[in-house]
């Protein structure tokens, strides 16, 4: 079975470079094993990154045991939802790349929550 999007559309992936998902397969996949619920394709920011940091999370530091290179500013990493959840109450939510979003995040916050953090590129903003 297909995993699907926020939009109830095939899962797009998130990203290969940096490897990201549960699954280390590019995607924002999700089962009964993923107790974080890795769902939501994010664009990281230096400001997420940070936020993530002081609450225990090193999202920037490699940990080569776990095929994890760290992240930087700019990266797309599927991001547990409740994490995604908690930044967004903080004023630090990441932007996030819908079509790659697996519909699981909807059940911790809604779609209009999310349409409000979409990343755009900067080549389809508007001048």
């Amino acid at each position: 079975m297909l995993a699907l999007n926020v939009w109830g559309e095939n899962l797009v992936p998130c990203s290969y470079d940096p490897l990201t998902g549960f699954f280390r397969d590019g995607c924002c996949n999700t089962d009964e094993e993923d107790i974080g619920t890795h769902v939501v394709c994010v664009r990281a920011t230096q400001e997420f990154l940070i936020f993530s940091l002081e609450r225990g999370n090193d999202l920037m530091t490699p940990r080569p045991e776990y095929r994890f290179a760290g992240l930087e500013p700019g990266d797309r990493w599927c991001l547990c939802a409740l994490r995604w959840k908690e930044a967004l109450d903080a004023g630090v939510a990441p932007p996030v790349i819908l079509e790659s979003t697996h519909a699981k995040v909807l059940d911790v916050v809604t779609l209009d929550q999310l349409k409000a953090h979409v990343w755009v590129p900067r080549e389809t903003r508007p001048r």
